[in-house]
């Protein structure tokens, strides 16, 4: 399995009204509908939940995303520690 790092210029998020926004940093789209975006980015998972969600642009290479609809949350959370945590529970329930 390849191992992706980030584009290397950090992660930026510009927003708009609540009506559109600019993400850089973003290594992959995990899902999106209109009412939830789920992507990877160099700090961790970011769901972005709305309505009328579109995804506009999406340019993996450069790691930017361009988004648009009503933009209700972000919400991060740490893919690393959450990966630590089940490795423990499962070592623990095989011993």
């Amino acid at each position: 399995m390849e191992e992706r790092t980030g584009t290397g210029g950090g992660h930026k998020i510009m927003i708009s009204n609540r009506k559109s926004g600019v993400l850089n940093g973003v290594i992959d789209v995990l899902s999106f509908d209109v009412g939830e975006i789920l992507l990877e980015t160099e700090l961790g998972m970011l769901m972005i939940k709305g309505n009328d969600l579109h995804v506009n642009r999406l340019t993996l290479e450069k790691g930017e995303i361009d988004i648009e609809g009503k933009i209700d949350s972000f919400t991060y959370s740490d893919v690393k520690s959450a990966s630590k945590q089940t490795e423990s529970f499962l070592g623990r329930l095989f011993k």
